[in-house]
């Protein structure tokens, strides 16, 4: 499938290997050559292995609350949980004005607004995995910056990788701190997690859209009053009395959510090991692509630097 800009990803040579093998130039190649492709194909398995290992079954942190019994059974102390988790990483970055803060508080406030939502026995046809999917998905991002702040480049995937380099070296505004974020943890995580749990029901999937498009106008408020005023210029420039922001980060949300469900529908219904490494291969892929446009689009030009934002930040971070 091709990626944003029309392109089909690169797959290597598990392309190569698992690519039809009953006829044409590879078929004959093959009966010539039994041992070397049986090779092949060891060497193709093992790193299907390695990705899938580490795409899908990195170990949960000591700080994560994912492996609780709580959120294997989906109960709302589980959220709360994930919510505390969530809060002990922002608050320091929000106090060393730590780039990362704009996407860590997003993530927080979503899932907050998530919390208050499930109060609702039945806000969701099945609360429960939605409960346990929602930790799942925290688990994937915790699991990723602790990596990345442990200096385990090689287990942090490139989107995820191309966000925190971002941040860490202050190459892109406010507003492209949170969208980078947003790409990595949508595009990236979500289609595994969807998969981890067996899809779930796309009227809950889409319910999420409806919980949080009301956030994101209170949200960029509130980056722009602690962090990064620039934040309320994601469109291109403040319009008064429009909400051309909250509506451009609404649409993007809900394009990369569907996007990513898509995805999750092909890696659920991939059979076969190579299958599966083909589809995570361009979840990957994808997610990569996206996260260098975004970094084009949103980073510094010469001449420009983070330096007004840090600067407000030193004395606005912990605003009301």
């Amino acid at each position: 499938m091709p990626n944003d800009q029309g392109v089909h990803p690169r797959h290597g040579g598990i392309t190569d290997t698992f690519s039809q093998t009953t006829g044409g130039r590879m078929g004959r190649h093959l009966v010539r050559h039994p041992v070397r492709h049986l090779v092949r194909r060891v060497v193709s398995l093992l790193a299907v292995a390695a990705l899938l290992t580490l795409v899908v079954a990195a170990p949960a942190l000591a700080d994560d609350p994912v492996g609780s019994r709580d959120c294997q059974l989906g109960t709302n102390k589980c959220i709360d949980a994930v919510v505390k988790e969530m809060t002990r990483r922002f608050d320091p970055l929000a106090k060393a004005c730590d780039h990362d803060a704009i996407f860590s508080l997003a993530y927080l406030r979503v899932t907050q607004a998530y919390r208050q939502a499930v109060e609702d026995p039945q806000y969701f046809s099945d609360n429960a995995l939605v409960n346990h999917e929602d930790a799942l998905f925290a688990s994937l991002y915790f699991t990723a910056d602790s990596n990345y702040r442990a200096g385990l480049r090689g287990q942090v995937p490139q989107a995820w990788q191309i966000a925190f380099d971002a941040a860490e070296h202050r190459q892109v505004s406010g507003a492209g701190n949170m969208l980078l974020g947003m790409n990595a943890h949508i595009t990236r995580d979500l289609p595994i997690v969807l998969d981890q749990i067996g899809l779930g029901s796309k009227a809950d999937y889409d319910k999420i859209n409806d919980l949080t498009a009301p956030l994101y106008g209170p949200t960029l408020d509130e980056i722009a009053r602690r962090f990064d005023p620039s934040v309320r210029q994601l469109s291109g420039g403040d319009v008064p009395g429009t909400s051309l922001d909250d509506d451009l980060v609404i649409q993007t949300g809900i394009a990369y959510r569907e996007d990513a469900w898509q995805k999750a529908e092909q890696l659920h219904s991939a059979t076969t090991p190579a299958a599966r490494a083909l589809v995570l291969a361009e979840i990957e892929s994808d997610a990569a692509t996206r996260a260098q446009a975004l970094l084009t689009t949103y980073g510094y030009k010469p001449g420009e630097s983070s330096a007004p934002r840090d600067a407000f930040c030193a004395t606005h971070w912990n605003s009301p």
